[in-house]
């Protein structure tokens, strides 16, 4: 049978991946090696040396490519390690359009990083696709969408976002962190580069550090390997095995954290003492068709604000949890909580902050797969 013909749930077990060569094994072998032996100089198995390639981080990146419908994946140490590969294609001079609503460290990785080597970042509302249009120019080389946003939930319309990038030929990077590929593959919706924090979802259990990236486009993959190579931060062999042990059970998981998602969020806007909550789910949600379109379903990332929008009780609250635990990342088996303005986006100045909603009240679940009527007292024990 070809791989192409392959669903999701048997593209996470099976997707880019053979027993191994050297004895049958099953599951990709930890080779925790950093050279290899070679018979001539360049005569070798494919294999030199491991910062070039690795045969775990090989299965990894094959795995990738399969689940998000690309053709060449790339293993790194961190997503944020991904994401300065993908910045590396650019030139001083060169500019980069970018949702407003992101997560911190790539605003901080950005600003903080890039834009004193000559790129220079442009940051939109892209709930809109064509009001980002004016923001283009002759200097633009990419356009950065992060969609589900982290933490406001926004939704962006990959494939109109896709055509106004063709139009104006720049590339196109999506971060599918959020979403994962058993929720939307943006490749199919016309992206040229994903992206994942693959210590997330990909990993699954709160266990390793690493990151991804996808492309279909040979020349696009190829530059993508040199500055993988060049600047070296790739995945090590122990932390591509847990990825792709995780990879494995990522459609069993994900149909969990989206059942107990749709559970809270119903929860948490039907309770008096809660203000708003941002769930792309919800019929109410800005561009829910666009989330209904382009995704198969929604997830099991949450934000609120109580009422009042009190900083102290947003601090009580997290506190008070018991199953949630306060910690920052998110896509784990267990159910996170965190304070976005103080945690995951404290790189964001202020003033940022808050123009995308990112207040000092506002709280954020990574929902979890335990017994959603575990996780439902847990809430409303914190905020009674």
């Amino acid at each position: 049978m070809s791989e192409k013909t392959l669903k999701f749930n048997s593209k996470t077990i099976h997707g880019g991946q053979k027993p191994d060569a050297a004895y049958g094994a099953v599951m990709p072998p930890i080779y925790q090696t950093s050279t290899y032996a070679q018979t001539t100089p360049g005569g070798h198995k494919g294999y030199a040396y491991s910062r070039s390639a690795n045969p775990t981080r090989t299965a990894l990146e094959d795995s990738l490519a399969s689940i998000e419908n690309g053709t060449h994946g790339m293993a790194f140490a961190s997503g944020i390690a991904a994401m300065d590969a993908v910045i590396k294609l650019l030139n001083p001079g060169d500019e980069v359009v970018s949702t407003n609503d992101l997560y911190g460290g790539t605003y901080r990785l950005f600003k903080k990083v890039f834009e004193k080597f000559g790129i220079k970042f442009v940051f939109v509302d892209m709930q809109d696709a064509q009001a980002i249009e004016p923001a283009i120019n002759s200097r633009t080389k990419l356009i950065w969408v992060e969609t589900p946003t982290n933490p406001m939930m926004n939704i962006i319309d990959i494939k109109a976002i896709a055509q106004l990038a063709k139009k104006h030929e720049v590339l196109m990077a999506v971060d599918n962190t959020f979403a994962t590929p058993y929720l939307q593959t943006p490749l199919d919706l016309g992206a040229d580069i994903v992206m994942h924090s693959a210590t997330k979802y990909l990993g699954g259990h709160s266990d390793v550090v690493a990151g991804a990236l996808i492309v279909k486009d040979k020349g696009l993959a190829e530059e993508l390997y040199f500055i993988q190579n060049a600047s070296g931060a790739i995945c090590g062999p122990m932390d591509s095995f847990l990825v792709l042990r995780g990879i494995k059970t990522l459609h069993v998981r994900m149909e969990r954290h989206c059942e107990n998602g749709a559970a809270i969020a119903n929860y948490l806007a039907s309770h008096t003492k809660i203000e708003k909550v941002y769930w792309p789910g919800f019929e109410s949600h800005p561009n829910h068709e666009i989330a209904k379109s382009q995704m198969s379903g929604y997830g099991g990332m949450i934000s609120f604000v109580t009422k009042g929008a009190s900083y102290e009780d947003a601090i009580k609250f997290v506190e008070k949890l018991q199953i949630f635990t306060l910690a920052e990342s998110l896509g784990g088996v267990e159910s996170l909580a965190g304070h976005p303005a103080s945690m995951t986006h404290a790189s964001i100045p202020k003033e940022e902050r808050e123009k995308i909603g990112v207040v000092d009240a506002l709280i954020r679940l990574s929902v979890g797969i335990e017994d959603v009527e575990d996780l439902i007292n847990d809430l409303k024990q914190a905020i009674d």
